[in-house]
């Protein structure tokens, strides 16, 4: 049986509640960044990166060191998935903008990143974590849209091979 990992920074408990969330219906330990060992994601089949966007486009606070890790472990042969909280209301030119840095560190330490989104259906302006005309993974905006976070979430995990 495959190990599978949620890895979240919340600054406002939003990106938290869907991490856990998303632990309850895969079954997976959900693990809050600030708490991340390289050994943890080394010894995981399966990981799910999680971060709110703030400011102009930047990671959760909480996930600066937590980038770091990520980048030092080895992730060969590793599933990893990204899901990110934004608004698309107040913050329509950076959405989800986030989720950019941690699927490049996912890349750099040699994971198989999974579970790109479709951005049909999405209302935004712009956002760095659309990659050849899809999110690099799940984009939910809870503050606009909290009527689709859980269909989202429930379309998204099957995509995932977990």
């Amino acid at each position: 049986m495959s190990k599978t990992i949620v890895v979240y920074g919340s600054s406002t408990g939003t990106c938290e509640s869907i991490a856990q969330t998303i632990g309850e219906k895969t079954g997976a330990e959900v693990i809050e960044v600030v708490n991340l060992s390289a050994e943890q994601l080394e010894s995981a089949d399966n990981i799910l990166l999680g971060t709110s966007t703030w400011g102009g486009g930047e990671l959760q606070d909480d996930w600066y060191d937590g980038v770091d890790i990520v980048k030092s472990a080895n992730l060969a042969g590793k599933k990893v998935a990204i899901f990110g909280c934004g608004d698309s209301g107040s913050y329509s030119d950076t959405f989800c903008s986030g989720m950019k840095e941690l699927y490049d560190a996912a890349l750099a330490a040699g994971a198989n990143v999974v579970g790109a989104v479709s951005t049909d259906g999405y209302t935004y302006d712009d956002s760095d974590a659309v990659v050849d005309g899809k999110f690099v993974g799940l984009a939910l905006d809870d503050v606009n849209e909290d009527d689709k976070t859980e269909g989202r979430i429930d379309a998204w995990l099957p995509t995932l091979g977990l």
